[in-house]
């Protein structure tokens, strides 16, 4: 039951009380249910509507459950049980997937309590469905069947993965240890949720004096002024960032740095050390030497050896450059303070802008004046449509969750194929990072294919009084590369939810959002849209070449740090023993100072309590490299054939995005490619 593990990631969860919801009657105005395609009316949600809803998908799924439990075995068909058991799925996922994105994106709190509270809910309640023996017995009985065995394509696919998955987690067990493993499922869906709402709802900030805002930008200033003079600099990326580049206190930049390297402590170590031992157990209830074992099975990696090989392999090829990396910021130190024979983990951002000014003369705030939100926005669209074939209208007056939230449908030959909802901008109390949340996910079904939604979720730049939205190029990418997640859900072909999409393999989800940030660096895409938010005047080449010479600055430390962060998480799930007396923190500095011996961990921060891939991403976070090689080598095909080339693109679009999994992910890529895949492209990305 893959489908469903999945969901469970996103919908973490308590106990169901079976009384209460048997009073529930089918509702004639609850906004997560409404006629086939329609849109959520997202503006009318309350907090009575996620209980309702969380109480009816219940209900709803266990006649579901129910009816496919009432065919005989002798009688079991593709469409009858399977099929079925995908729509089980759909309407999981169209309740709980809205009630998800509501719980860290509704300005209303009582809202995001109840939705909240239905992540658990739901959590539990997909943990026991996915412990059905009834259902899997019915599932296995089908998958044994003359038309079963004659199946091909997509469908054979779905049912030898679907046995496996059910199986891997849980159907090889007695019936005592699967009812162990659901107080543990269960539990995690608890503890993981206590993780992730640890980090969304922690709050805090850095008051400095004027002094201590030298160097940073009059509009930076001006929107954290506060009455009495000071200045209030919250954690979230658009002051943290800017701050610790701009600010020349390095004292401020120090606390901000303790500050934001201890968001959700010390909550969150508890939890943190909780979540292992759980997974831990859980792994060897199943047979499994650890969780890591247990995730990787289902992986394009298959085994920790082989994670561990790509991690080691990466510091090889990685350290030289790293290491040229630090000297090169050092240097820039060196110039400014006399005597300098080491850098602070806090100073390194503020160098390294000082690297890009002087050696590269490369002015990030003049970089800014070109990037206003709205021109970015435009180019996105204008490329994306352009390369894809696809047309995006705006809708009027949508029904959104907060005013500033906008709706779009997409087209594909005149036909709608999607729609996707744009969040940009931070507030109080919602998710703090950048990241595409599914709403509905695209499935054939008989009153035709359910159109796909998703949310773009981010915190770019507000508009001031006198200027627009500028962003910082890192910023442009994250765009980008969000937006790449959309599209893969977008449009997608595939007849089932469960391979609908970004429902593929983890480690390979990051590629179609990753391929999308080289269009960022390509200047014939850039003058499309980079222009002076006063002048009009398009990015100039001089200054764009300028860029490009800086791109590969800190391309070394930057990549080696994602393989700090992926070999952190693996080691948590194939290494750590959470019965030992070694901390968290412990093999945190541990691994720093053996991968960055001249930046080494400082003692008092806690990166991992707001580490939120831990939860979601366990044991997976090297997909974010591992997919990067093969967006790297698919781009490679653009850069062949123009990165504007609409043949090359609607090729990618229908083979890469369209096909979801209903295909073996790196079969896929070999298709696109033409040939076998390499990692020449990813190296000469980062300059090696």
């Amino acid at each position: 039951m893959k489908q469903l593990i999945i969901l469970l990631m996103c919908c973490m969860v308590i106990s169901c009380n079976y009384n209460e919801k048997e009073k529930v009657v089918e509702p004639t105005n609850n906004p997560f249910f409404n006629e086939f395609n329609e849109v959520i009316d997202f503006a009318s949600i309350n907090g009575d509507d996620v209980d309702e809803a969380t109480e009816l998908i219940q209900i709803r799924i266990e006649k579901m459950v129910a009816n496919i439990l009432a065919v005989d075995d002798a009688e079991r068909t593709f469409d009858n049980t399977m099929l079925a058991i995908d729509d089980i799925y759909a309407e999981f996922g169209g309740v709980s997937s809205p009630i998800n994105l509501m719980s860290v994106t509704h300005p209303d709190s009582i809202v995001r309590s109840s939705a909240n509270a239905s992540n658990i809910i739901l959590g539990k309640y997909g943990n026991e469905l996915s412990l059905n023996e009834d259902l899997y017995k019915a599932m296995k009985s089908y998958s044994l069947s003359n038309e079963a065995k004659e199946l091909t394509g997509y469908k054979a696919k779905f049912v030898k993965e679907e046995v496996e998955s059910a199986e891997r987690n849980g159907f090889a067990l007695s019936k005592e240890d699967r009812d162990k493993l659901k107080i543990i499922n269960d539990e995690l869906s608890e503890i993981g949720n206590a993780f992730n709402q640890n980090i969304t709802n922690y709050k805090d900030h850095l008051i400095v004096s004027e002094a201590d805002m030298d160097g940073t930008s009059d509009d930076f200033k001006s929107a954290r002024k506060q009455d009495d003079g000071t200045y209030k600099v919250d954690l979230s990326y658009p002051s943290y960032g800017p701050f610790m580049k701009y600010s020349n206190s390095d004292t401020a930049r120090k606390e901000l740095y303790m500050k934001y390297n201890n968001r959700a402590f010390p909550e969150n170590i508890e939890v943190l050390h909780n979540l292992l031992a759980k997974r831990k157990e859980m792994a060897e209830l199943l047979g499994y030497k650890t969780f890591a074992e247990y995730r990787l099975e289902s992986r394009m990696a298959k085994t920790p050896e082989t994670v561990w090989a790509f991690e080691t392999k990466l510091k090889e090829d990685l350290t030289p450059k790293a290491n040229l990396d630090y000297d090169e910021v050092l240097a820039a130190k060196q110039s400014k303070v006399s005597g300098a024979t080491s850098l602070n983990n806090w100073e390194t951002s503020y160098y390294y802008n000082i690297l890009l000014e002087e050696k590269y003369q490369l002015d990030s705030e003049l970089v800014k004046e070109y990037f206003s939100l709205d021109d970015v926005l435009n180019g996105l669209f204008t490329i994306t449509q352009t390369i894809f074939d696809l047309e995006y209208k705006e809708v009027e007056n949508p029904s959104v969750w907060q005013e500033d939230v906008k709706m779009f449908e997409v087209y594909q030959d005149g036909k709608i194929k999607g729609r996707f909802y744009l969040d940009l901008h931070p507030r109080d109390n919602k998710f703090g990072h950048a990241a595409c949340f599914g709403i509905k996910s695209g499935k054939m079904t008989s009153k035709g294919y359910q159109i796909p939604t998703a949310s773009l979720v981010c915190n770019f730049p507000r508009a001031t009084e006198d200027k627009p939205a500028l962003m910082p190029h890192s910023q442009v990418n994250t765009f980008f590369h969000e937006f790449g997640h959309v599209l893969h859900q977008m449009v997608t072909n595939a007849e089932l939810i469960s391979q609908s999409g970004t429902n593929v393999a983890r480690d390979f989800v990051e590629a179609p959002s990753q391929i999308f940030e080289n269009w960022t660096w390509n200047y014939d895409a850039l003058k499309m849209f980079a222009k002076h938010y006063e002048t009009g005047e398009v990015l100039p080449k001089e200054l764009f070449d300028k860029m490009l010479a800086a791109k590969n600055v800190g391309s070394g430390s930057g990549a080696l740090g994602q393989v700090l962060f992926g070999t952190y998480d693996m080691t948590l799930h194939d290494k750590f023993d959470p019965a030992s007396d070694i901390t968290t923190t412990d093999v945190l500095k541990e691994l720093t100072n053996d991968m960055f011996p001249k930046s080494p961990y400082l003692d008092g921060t806690h990166f991992q309590t707001a580490f939120g891939h831990l939860n979601g991403y366990g044991a997976s976070y090297y997909g974010y490299m591992w997919s990067k090689v093969y967006a790297q080598d698919m781009f490679s095909i653009f850069e062949e054939n123009g990165i504007l080339d609409k043949e090359t693109g609607i090729r990618y679009r229908d083979i890469i995005l369209g096909s979801g999994s209903t295909k073996d992910e790196l079969k896929l890529v070999k298709e696109f490619l033409g040939r076998e895949p390499n990692n020449k492209a990813f190296l000469r990305e980062l300059g090696l």
